[in-house]
């Protein structure tokens, strides 16, 4: 066989690996807080938001930005930590080439 061909085949593969572990990566789940746990969040590794928990002692309508301010800081972290677990997943894939436009 071609090395053309051995290469095409090892691509698919790869890419049949990467979609599998993109799955896999939609179904986790990591948890942020802020605020001493006053705000809770969960977000997927697929870059989205599963929950988001406020304590009621947290809501305050007399000062709704450090409300605003909580969930904020809890969103980005979560996201953060979300994305930082995919890319290490996707790096155990890729052999840590950083293949642009994987994730």
């Amino acid at each position: 066989m071609s090395s053309i061909g051995k290469l095409m085949k090892q691509a698919a593969r790869m890419q049949q690996q990467m979609e599998q572990v993109q799955a896999q990566l939609a179904q986790r789940t990591v948890e942020a807080t802020s605020g001493g746990g006053m705000v809770k969040v969960t977000a997927k590794c697929d870059g989205t938001l599963a929950a988001i928990k406020i304590d009621s002692q947290a809501i305050n309508p007399a000062d709704a930005q450090m409300l605003e301010d909580l969930v904020l800081v809890a969103v980005n972290h979560g996201l953060t930590q979300a994305k930082e677990l995919a890319a290490a997943e996707m790096g155990k894939l890729t052999g840590g080439l950083g293949m642009p436009g994987l994730m």
